[in-house]
């Protein structure tokens, strides 16, 4: 059993930034170079999306509507992930989950096994 928690969500302005962090915990979770972590986020109403992604040997990707703002990182040693976002528009407001599996599509929800709970993300206009 694998534990995600999140924090550094928040209610910002327009343009501000915010860094949300994951750490996982338990010893079903390994940093090695298959493990996946990932932030997926979902307004409500409307379907879970891909954000963004990085494999523990540090490659990214990034949904194409944050692409540019926002920055994923991982700290392998302290099994955590952050999500730097910058130039915080109103449809970034979301619940912000991260993941985590040994996925090798990682922008396909269906292939992370782990979940974290959310945080929230406001962004008022």
């Amino acid at each position: 059993q694998v534990q995600l928690i999140e924090s550094g969500g928040g209610m910002v302005q327009t343009g501000a930034s915010l860094r949300l962090s994951c750490t996982a915990s338990g010893r079903a979770y390994g940093t090695h170079i298959t493990h996946t972590m990932g932030w997926f986020r979902q307004a409500p109403g409307q379907e879970r999306e891909f954000v963004a992604a990085v494999w523990s040997s540090g490659s990214t990707w990034y949904a194409d509507s944050v692409n540019g703002r926002f920055t994923i990182s991982r700290d392998n040693a302290k099994k955590t992930v952050f999500l730097q976002m910058d130039g915080l528009k109103p449809e970034d407001t979301a619940v912000y989950r991260c993941a985590t599996g040994l996925s090798t599509r990682p922008t396909i929800a269906t292939t992370y096994e782990y979940w974290g709970q959310g945080t929230q993300v406001t962004v008022s206009s």
